[in-house]
Formats: C-alpha cells, sequence, structure tokens
C-alpha cells in the first residue's frame, strides 16, 4: 500500500519521512482535498467530512491506516 500511496501523492522519499505534514505546514487544506479525491479513487474508499480531521493526514502512516480502516469498513 505504501508504494500506491506515493504513486498517488507523488511524493518521494523526503517527502514520506517527514514527521508531521500539516503540522510542519508542507500539506495545505487545498492539498488535503487533492489526497482525498486520489485517495477515493485509488483505493475505492469514500472518505467521509468527518475524517477530514488533521490528525487523518499528519502522516504518511496516519494517511495509510485511514485507508487501511475505511477498507476493512467496506
Amino acid at each position: 500500500m505504501r508504494s500506491k500511496n506515493r504513486q498517488c501523492l507523488h511524493f518521494d522519499d523526503d517527502f514520506s519521512n517527514k514527521k508531521k505534514l500539516i503540522d510542519d505546514g508542507i500539506l495545505d487544506s487545498f492539498d488535503i482535498i487533492t489526497i482525498v479525491s486520489e485517495f477515493n479513487d485509488a483505493f475505492d474508499i469514500e472518505i467521509d467530512v468527518d475524517e477530514l480531521e488533521p490528525c487523518n493526514f499528519n502522516t504518511v502512516e496516519a494517511m495509510q491506516e485511514l485507508i487501511q480502516r475505511l477498507q476493512e469498513e467496506v
């Protein structure tokens, strides 16, 4: 899944090694909207507005956990 995340987000190793993507100003609200759209399409999930919390997008690991949890709910 990590490689598929990388493809969706078009990020390299430096990006994925950052600790706090939102807290450090790497991602903003427009980036999150793009990520949600990419994840919805790539992983056949539906990220609900209730999931749009910084904690779900602040790290690569948090995004992976969100995707996995949503896939298991289906």
